[in-house]
């Protein structure tokens, strides 16, 4: 059986490893880590605070002590409430990674399992996520629906 838990402060070094892992698989991304040691206090604190509308589910490496081999994290966010959701409050999930050398073990599914009742349990109307192909029939077999997606972004 995996042991899913929740992450800690005391994880965030490993989470922002295993975020890198997620972006060095990215094509195009900007896969400079320099970014780490300025995001370590926010994802600590982040961490530290269990009512803050941010988690991370985690499975630690069964090989290596101190290391993860899977995360996923998730923030809950408020919009203005619809048909649908009218309370507004929406799950979004925006890390999913799994060390190289521990894939293909259902690490990612009981992590995001995990995520999906954490959402549940905070109410949220709805859960949204950007797949790759790849993950696609995992989320699938979640329940998560491919849309339209007209996002655009601007970046300061």
């Amino acid at each position: 059986m995996t042991l899913v838990r929740r992450a800690t402060p005391d994880d965030a070094g490993e989470l922002l490893r295993l975020r890198q892992v997620m972006i060095d698989s990215m094509p195009g991304a900007n896969t400079d880590a320099g970014w780490q040691s300025e995001s370590l206090s926010t994802v600590t604190a982040r961490l530290a605070d269990p009512d803050g509308g941010f988690a991370a589910f985690v499975v630690d490496h069964p090989e290596r002590p101190g290391s993860l081999a899977a995360l996923v994290v998730g923030t809950v966010e408020y919009r203005i409430g619809r048909a649908g959701n009218p309370h507004g409050r929406v799950g979004y999930v925006f890390s999913v990674a799994t060390d190289p050398d521990a894939r293909r073990r259902g690490y990612a599914r009981v992590c995001m399992e995990a995520l999906v009742e954490w959402f549940r349990e905070q109410g949220v109307g709805q859960i949204d996520l950007t797949a790759s192909a790849d993950a696609e029939p995992l989320y699938a077999s979640l329940g998560f629906t491919r849309q339209p997606d007209p996002f655009m972004r601007l970046r300061f």
